[in-house]
């Protein structure tokens, strides 16, 4: 009855265990894949190489529970494999920089073209040529938008809305303001909101500097702990005792709680964007 209980016990831990990997990677997903009904949607809503990390976890993790007679090895190397990547990976700031470093740049264009006198609408089909890569498609559709008759400012809400970040609404509310009063002043007013965009992505590129010490770490602190754990496994007497049922229990907790202090340190690193202040039912 004991052991029964220890490998109730152990199932529970490995069941947790599962959970929180699962939370953890649904959090830190960036863009949520489209539902796919069917009796296999869980796994079809993930992305391909997602599967093939799994599916080759898996196998390793058979392979490690023949050699050893470990069960908890059926769970623990599938979600090393598929969740040890996305929490030790850098985390979306670096491309959220990008964006808002091309944001300042086309901005700063945007004020040099409307210098020589041309219209709001004009001007924004003149950038088009020279818009970066980070915001191409988005400005693409808007130029669309106003071309196909769109009033200015929904067609610059939507832009807004597609950018979907803070600093994009504070170039849009410009914009706008801009598009309804057709005053001269609007070219002085983009020039000095670049430099401010600026002046935050050097900020942010500090910060995400800073936070990459401690991610290094970890992620060098987590490499050795695998390697010392995988040539343990096979050493003989010396994790002998984690073969029975209660020795199982106790790694799964431990393993549990170095995920949780990698999702925590993973958390912390994360910054939270700033909130919207243009929202818009206005969509194509």
């Amino acid at each position: 009855m004991r052991l029964v209980g220890f490998a109730i016990s152990g199932a529970l831990i490995a069941y947790g265990l599962v959970t929180l990997v699962f939370v953890a990677l649904q959090r830190f997903r960036v863009t949520p894949a489209r539902p796919v009904p069917g009796r296999f949607s869980c796994l079809a809503r993930t992305s391909r190489q997602t599967r093939l990390l799994f599916f080759a976890g898996l196998a390793g993790g058979v392979v490690v529970w023949t050699l050893t007679g470990w069960p908890l090895a059926l769970v623990g190397v599938p979600l090393a494999v598929v969740g040890l990547p996305t929490l030790l990976s850098t985390s979306d700031a670096k491309s959220q920089i990008i964006r808002l470093e091309a944001m300042a740049e086309w901005t700063r264009s945007l004020s040099g073209v409307l210098t020589v006198g041309l219209g709001l609408e004009q001007a924004l089909a003149a950038t088009l040529r020279s818009t970066p890569e980070a915001i191409a498609p988005e400005l693409n559709r808007l130029v669309a938008r106003l071309q196909s008759r769109w009033r200015t400012e929904d067609a610059l809400r939507a832009f807004a809305d597609e950018l979907d970040d803070a600093t994009g609404d504070l170039i849009a509310a410009n914009l706008i303001l801009g598009a309804r009063r057709r005053g001269a002043g609007l070219a002085t007013v983009l020039a000095s909101l670049a430099e401010s965009v600026e002046a935050d992505v050097r900020a942010r590129r500090q910060v995400e500097a800073d936070r990459a010490k401690p991610r290094a770490t970890a992620r060098w602190v987590t490499i050795i702990s695998v390697a010392v754990l995988g040539a343990l496994t096979f050493s003989g007497e010396y994790v002998a005792p984690y073969a029975t049922p209660i020795g199982q229990v106790i790694l799964a907790v431990l393993l549990a709680a170095y995920v949780a202090l990698l999702i925590r340190l993973h958390t912390m690193a994360t910054g939270k964007p700033l909130p919207r202040f243009l929202t818009t039912g206005v969509h194509p």
